[in-house]
């Protein structure tokens, strides 16, 4: 009868010892409630005990955890409409007032979060053009957002440590599409004729170089030409008047040959001359 009672005594110990004892794991932080009441929060890791029935132990992740929401529609400061998708990266920073926000339930802090990113967000694109949201620094976007979304959630017990755009769009709804698109073929047109411009520039610049050196290249073929012509004119002189010197009645009858051929070289030429014109003294007897 007292060996029962024993192993009764034993097995409620043994139950009692299974129901206050818990385990924290590293990537885990816990808290212990006593009715409801939170009573020890921000528990490291390992084995931890509580009051049976009375206390209860809750543990959470404390890794850091990505936020993902829906692109939010904003407009810029042109009023421009833009849908802007994002996310956050946070953690539980202290595990009681999240308990006491969220009652432990991260869709509620999700739900909560949101709007306030948003909002924060808000206020910066809203002071933006579409030009510098679209093609701007997005780090520079976020960087003053985080110290202003942490204080505005302070009471939630999480802590964000980095804001990320993923990406900008166009609504299909919005008729700013057709207005980037006009922009952007007229920037490129833009750019075309800049460019054509510039060819045409290069163009005119070349033919004229172009030009410059073909005129210096026939003006001194022209000069080295004449100078031959010079040279070539002076040795058909000089070989002429050696030949005169050596028989000047053979080089004035030769003068005369080369002059009758010019002169009748078309067979049609008429030549009206008094019988005893100097021209003629070689059709004269056998001189």
């Amino acid at each position: 009868m007292k060996q029962s009672i024993w192993i009764a005594l034993a097995v409620v110990v043994l139950l009692g010892l299974m129901g206050s004892a818990f385990v924290v794991r590293e990537d885990q932080t816990g808290m212990v409630l006593n009715l409801g009441r939170v009573v020890r929060s921000d528990l490291k890791p390992g084995l931890h005990f509580k009051i049976p029935v009375v206390e209860t132990a809750r543990v959470f992740d404390r890794r850091f955890k990505v936020l993902n929401t829906a692109p939010a529609r904003y407009f810029t400061a042109e009023q421009k409409d833009v849908s802007v998708d994002f996310f956050a990266i946070g953690y539980i920073s202290n595990v009681a007032d999240f308990y006491r926000a969220t009652g432990g339930e991260e869709s509620v802090a999700d739900a909560r979060l949101a709007p306030i990113i948003t909002d924060s967000l808000r206020n910066q694109i809203n002071a933006r053009t579409l030009q510098q949201l679209v093609s701007g620094d997005r780090s520079e976007l976020i960087a003053g957002q985080l110290a202003g979304i942490n204080s505005a959630i302070k009471g939630l017990g999480m802590q964000i440590t980095d804001l990320r755009i993923k990406q900008i769009d166009l609504p299909a709804d919005s008729q700013i599409i057709n207005d980037v698109y006009e922009r952007m073929r007229a920037q490129r047109k833009q750019e075309a004729s800049k460019l054509r411009a510039e060819g045409e520039e290069q163009s005119l610049s070349i033919r004229a170089q172009a030009d410059r050196e073909a005129t210096v290249i026939v003006a001194d073929a022209e000069r080295d030409a004449q100078k031959l012509r010079g040279e070539g004119d002076a040795e058909a002189a000089r070989i002429y008047g050696k030949a005169a010197s050596a028989d000047p009645s053979f080089y004035a009858f030769y003068r005369s040959l080369e002059a009758y051929r010019n002169s009748m070289a078309d067979g049609n030429g008429v030549i009206v001359l008094d019988k005893n014109d100097p021209f003629l003294q070689y059709f004269k007897g056998d001189r």
